[in-house]
């Protein structure tokens, strides 16, 4: 589940789907004012039981259900998502946020629309304290990397979520790593909110052009199955490989009169997964919306969609940005603790400010969509030593970091020691100007101080 920030509750879920107007407005309804644009962070960890680091089973005494529980009888304010008899995450009614599952039991925070960096921060924080306090008396821990550095896919629990089923068969289909996907990565993710489709259209197209220097910055998974698996971000690696009817980077969104419409287009075209109705999830792999709303999905036969429906399928699509009523930024591993607040104040930086985002643009509008795919191949290996038009991304880096932090500087909202928001770019800047990524600090202790053995990962970098 993602966290949706766009607030709007104008468009009916239920309503039948009669045509491609409809799905144009269900993106335009994103739109608002500045003032009421919000930040959603959501971030996903690897629970493990501390004794054996092993993964986490759903069921048991030391499980994910377990967990789901004890976080439930602790906050009044959270109640139960149900699928069948499984609990598969909560909600706060409170706040909008949630917590819930992917499919090799990836524990996710889905946070809560908020104003300001700082909440977001509040929120991980809490968050990752209620998480532990509960985690401590099953015995269980969360480690923030990239992809989980020890187990086989063999080894990796299945959560009981009907929709994760029939995407793992398909995805045997498509591509050779769309279950190393599913099943063994973990990300840290910010959606924000456009004021008009212009605004859109040039924070897609900057955040496209940018993500794999995010992804170089925020590189944090070299291990796999217990050794180096040769990559910075293999878990960007991963997603090269997935399923390219819906991943990649989105050529056709620099093209001139790109907007709602053309989004709307490619969307159509992506192969459905699935059709949720009466609780149970209907397998529609590979068939088209199109003809579902025409009334002839074989899955269905003569039913129509509705509005929910297409909401549905927006999910189901996993470019390095997504639009839907927000964007979803989608290019970082997870990572430790501080850097979890770090992402979305990186991208607040650089997208809430008109000047900013006039300057971020400029950093990339020469680029060309060769330039671009090179770069998003390239950054998972090289990560900072990648090139972009001859330029080394470390430099790239430096000069986004800038843009982003004066932007916060200037936003001026103090918090925690009367620090403005920028305080959460001091661990990016670390990266910068020493050089070296989170994944070169794993790959130096693997190779000196771990002599080899993954498994301290679990006790150095745990939250």
């Amino acid at each position: 589940m993602r966290a949706d920030i766009s607030g709007n509750e104008a468009l009916d879920k239920t309503d039948i789907i009669t045509g491609k107007d409809q799905l144009i407005a269900f993106l335009a309804a994103g739109c608002k004012p500045k003032e009421k644009w919000r930040i959603g962070t959501e971030h996903e960890k690897f629970p493990f039981l501390t004794d054996t680091l092993r993964p986490v089973p759903y069921e048991g005494e030391r499980s994910i259900r377990a967990l789901l529980e004890g976080l439930l009888e602790r906050h009044c304010s959270w109640t139960p998502i149900m699928e069948g008899p499984h609990i598969i995450g909560l909600k706060d009614e409170k706040s909008g946020g949630s917590i819930t599952l992917e499919p090799g039991g990836q524990f996710e925070l889905s946070g809560a629309a908020v104003a300001n960096l700082h909440q977001t921060c509040e929120e991980v924080h809490e968050h990752l304290g209620h998480i532990r306090d509960i985690g401590d008396k099953l015995g269980i821990g969360f480690l923030g990397l990239g992809v989980s550095p020890l187990w086989t896919l063999e080894e990796t629990p299945v959560m009981p979520k009907g929709r994760y089923r029939i995407m793992r068969e398909y995805m045997a289909r498509k591509g050779n790593l769309g279950r190393d996907m599913m099943f063994r990565s973990a990300t840290v993710q910010v959606n924000l909110d456009f004021a008009s489709e212009a605004d859109m259209v040039k924070k897609l197209r900057v955040s496209l052009a940018l993500q794999p220097v995010v992804t170089a910055l925020f590189a944090n998974s070299p291990f796999l199955e217990g050794k180096l698996n040769g990559y910075q971000s293999y878990r960007s690696a991963i997603w090269l490989d997935t399923d390219p009817d819906r991943t990649g980077m989105l050529p056709f969104a620099f093209e001139e009169g790109f907007g709602f419409e053309q989004y709307v287009d490619y969307a159509l075209d992506v192969p459905m997964y699935f059709v949720h109705r009466n609780g149970q999830y209907i397998d529609a792999t590979g068939q088209s919306f199109r003809d579902f709303m025409a009334g002839r999905l074989p899955a269905l036969p003569g039913e129509p969609p509705t509005i929910k429906d297409w909401e549905d399928h927006l999910s189901t699509i996993f470019p390095e940005v997504r639009l839907k009523q927000f964007l979803e930024m989608r290019g970082a591993d997870g990572g430790p603790w501080k850097v979890l607040c770090a992402l979305p104040a990186l991208w607040t930086g650089l997208l809430y400010d008109d000047a900013a985002l006039d300057v971020a643009w400029d950093l990339v509008r020469d680029w060309t969509e060769e330039d671009r795919q090179q770069l998003r191949k390239d950054a998972p290996k090289l990560a900072l030593k990648a090139r972009a038009r001859g330029r080394l991304v470390h430099d790239i880096a430096r000069d986004v970091l800038a843009i982003s932090r004066a932007t916060l500087d200037k936003r001026d909202l103090k918090g925690c020691r009367n620090l403005t928001e920028s305080r959460f770019l001091d661990v990016l800047d670390e990266i910068v100007e020493f050089g070296e990524t989170q994944a070169d600090v794993l790959i130096d202790l693997y190779k000196g101080r771990w002599a080899g053995d993954v498994s301290h990962v679990f006790r150095d970098f745990a939250y």
